[in-house]
């Protein structure tokens, strides 16, 4: 039997599966698994696997999530490469998982499973009266902006726009780009290019498929190294792009800047949590390294964002940066 595994932020995946319960009765292996404030991707990542291996085949899975391009996606797609047998739908509703239990008797495969529940996921949706919802059609083919970045090959030397990229919005964020960053702050700031600055995903194409599958609508991702985005930086074919920039470490967004790139803000989300490190608030973790790179981006100039979404209201990074390293002191 194909297993069937609920992930979600929050408690939308306990709540569905309580609801399916409800409705269509207890079903065998199927399991809800939640990602909350506070927790890594890493503790995600082994609540996955520890579900895994309670069903009858975990070769043979069926994951829903709730949300394209969040984090349980994301980490469900970097474990599926060592598990072909795997599928993954997003969207996550009710019919859904109806059509489910049920496909389960006609079909073999994860795969097939998730091919059959995905037309009913879709009617599941109505609107009253009828006449809210939207009609289909074919989408047109939208027209080029004025100003906008072109695609193609560019000759060097050429001078676009006054020559300097722009830069919508500098992110530190362990998670570089998820759900938060490719609606939220994509939305917020609408960049033309999100570009991932990281020497380690740019050299793990994994994780590089990951984030350029990610990129919202109408959106070009990229992951680069650190010494690529300096060179970007200086480059006048680059002077259409409105960038959004995402950093792993605070390290790496010193080095950026300190090679050229010129980043005058930038907006600190997420720093997961490691050996060493001090748990500040429920999504920033410091180590004296990071302490002392702050400190250093302070003397640079630099002004500090403390939101995880636009919407947050901004936190004191002096207060931040000087809390770890009081914590770190007593450690």
């Amino acid at each position: 039997m194909v297993g069937i595994i609920l992930a979600s932020h929050g408690d939308f995946a306990t709540g569905i599966y309580s609801s399916a319960c409800m409705v269509f009765g207890e079903a065998d292996d199927v399991i809800p698994v939640t990602f909350h404030n506070g927790e890594t991707p890493d503790d995600l990542r082994a609540k996955l696997q520890e579900a895994v291996a309670k069903l009858s085949d975990p070769e043979n899975v069926l994951f829903m999530c709730d949300l394209f391009a969040g984090t349980p996606y994301n980490q469900i797609f970097l474990l599926s490469a060592d598990h072909p047998g795997w599928a993954v739908v997003t969207g996550m509703n009710l019919p859904m998982i109806a059509e489910a239990y049920g496909a389960r008797d006609d079909f073999e495969t994860a795969g097939e499973v998730a091919t059959a529940i995905v037309s009913a996921a879709r009617e599941g949706i109505v609107t009253h009266p009828e006449s809210l919802m939207p009609e289909e059609e074919a989408p047109a083919a939208a027209p080029a902006a004025a100003g906008a970045e072109p695609t193609g090959a560019i000759p060097p030397g050429t001078v676009l726009g006054d020559g300097h990229i722009k830069y919508v919005l500098a992110r530190i964020d362990s998670r570089l780009l998820h759900g938060q960053v490719a609606t939220a702050w994509s939305k917020s700031t609408q960049p033309t290019r999100i570009i991932v600055c990281s020497d380690g995903v740019a050299h793990d194409e994994l994780r590089k498929t990951l984030i350029e599958q990610a990129a919202p609508p109408g959106v070009k991702a990229n992951v680069v190294p650190i010494d690529k985005i300096i060179q970007v930086a200086k480059d006048p074919r680059f002077g259409a792009t409105k960038a959004l920039l995402l950093f792993e470490t605070p390290q790496d967004a010193l080095r950026a800047i300190k090679g050229g790139v010129e980043i005058k803000e930038l907006n600190v989300g997420s720093m997961a949590h490691s050996l060493g490190k001090v748990a500040v608030n429920k999504v920033l973790s410091l180590g004296k390294e990071d302490v002392e790179t702050f400190d250093e981006l302070k003397s640079l100039g630099i002004k500090f964002d403390v939101r995880k979404v636009p919407t947050d209201n901004r936190e004191d990074m002096d207060a931040i940066v000087e809390k770890a390293r009081a914590e770190l002191a007593n450690a």
